[in-house]
């Protein structure tokens, strides 16, 4: 195995199970966060929860659940090189997408809301950023009258039209954010987003690189597909491995820039489907899979990740089922055996002092899944990780 270049990759896929289960558990700091509003506006899903009328408070003295002691978690801002395409002062714009038809599960879209009201904005400007949050987009939904195209195509996409003119609104907002050289961090949603953010940046910053965090590869084609759904797909449009003029609603992403495998490097990857591991093969595409990082360690993963990305701005795509669910369980598609909770943040660590990081997405936390503790939890490791992404260290 040349360490620079791996090649292995697991195809088996492994069952969600209990978060204790085969986790290999850190001594972790928490944030005391305070909620707003009523859970009943957030968590009126297909289900009912027996807390809808009730504030969400984590104290910071208990609040001990089915992963652990929580305590509180304080921010330290830390003198971090800023990125010489950005502008000082520096500048954050906050864009929420709250996009939710990508994959099957209610909730993602509550995703944005619910970090705002944990107190991203306060974070970030305690992190010297001054913060301009856009809101959120207003996606249409999917509609009987969405244009179809040849159904051979259509048929193989769920929700074609209605997610690709969504992340038509993130690459648009993106793109205009990243020129004016500001941060760019988005809020999702689902990772079908990516397609949209990451063109978005690239229409900015053609030269940039993509760390992709996730448990998956998000690169299915829809002929190959094992759900037709479209989260597990951006990097497939990206790459052009999809010609999205097949695809009503993504004909824009025709004449955006294509992301090259030498742009683009994944970390954490457990859950790979075996058509994807042909093309991942193929491509020549640089992966860290779990088992790189239990064999080199997150450190020197981190390093062979920004050796091969070196000169580039960086955008960082974090889903966060690239976490263990011991620390992150509230996801869609979680998968035991992922990144501690160190690990995680050790990897949006490492790229920011790196001093080219220039974009995040945060994607995937859905508060509509899992207990009501679990829905806490993530949202506070969503948190946390944009913090760490953006600024904050222990010391």
């Amino acid at each position: 195995l040349d360490p620079a270049r791996p090649r292995e990759r697991t195809t088996r896929k492994r069952p969600t199970a209990s978060p204790k289960a085969n986790s290999r558990l850190h001594a972790c700091t928490m944030k005391t966060i305070s909620l707003s509003r009523p859970m009943a506006a957030v968590f009126q899903r297909p289900r009912a929860l027996v807390l809808a009328t009730q504030h969400v408070r984590f104290h910071n003295t208990s609040g001990v659940g089915p992963h652990g002691a929580r305590v509180a978690r304080k921010v330290h801002h830390a003198d971090i090189a800023h990125p010489r395409f950005l502008v000082e002062p520096r500048k954050a714009a906050i864009l929420g997408a709250p996009m939710t038809w990508g994959q099957p599960k209610a909730g993602t879209d509550t995703g944005p809301d619910m970090l705002r009201q944990a107190g991203l904005s306060t974070e970030l400007g305690n992190l010297g950023w001054e913060v301009e949050d856009m809101g959120d987009i207003t996606f249409v939904p999917p509609s009987a009258s969405d244009p179809q195209g040849e159904a051979k195509y259509v048929n193989q996409m769920k929700n074609c039209y209605a997610v690709g003119k969504g992340c038509q609104q993130v690459f648009e907002r993106v793109s205009k954010q990243a020129a004016a050289g500001k941060f760019v961090l988005t809020v999702g949603g689902d990772h079908s987003i990516g397609a949209g953010t990451v063109a978005g940046i690239l229409q900015a910053r053609p030269n940039t690189g993509v760390i992709w965090v996730d448990a998956h590869a998000d690169i299915n084609t829809p002929d190959v597909s094992e759900s037709g759904n479209i989260h597990g797909m951006p990097v497939a449009f990206l790459m052009r491995l999809i010609d999205p003029r097949k695809y009503p609603g993504w004909e824009w992403m025709a004449s955006t820039p294509v992301l090259r495998p030498q742009q683009l490097v994944y970390i954490g990857l457990r859950d790979v489907d075996a058509a994807e591991r042909v093309i991942l093969k193929d491509m020549g595409i640089t992966c860290f899979t779990m088992q790189h990082v239990d064999k080199y360690g997150i450190g020197r993963v981190m390093e062979m990740t920004l050796d091969h990305l070196a000169g580039r701005p960086l955008h960082c795509s974090y889903d966060i089922d690239g976490v263990d669910p011991a620390f992150a369980p509230s996801t869609g598609t979680a998968v035991r055996g992922g990144l501690t909770f160190r690990e995680a943040h050790y990897v949006v660590e490492a790229v920011s002092e790196s001093g080219h990081l220039g974009s995040l997405d945060m994607v995937e936390v859905n508060p509509g899944l899992g207990t009501f503790e679990e829905s806490k939890e993530t949202i506070e490791m969503g948190l946390a990780l944009v913090a760490s992404a953006m600024g904050s260290r222990i010391v």
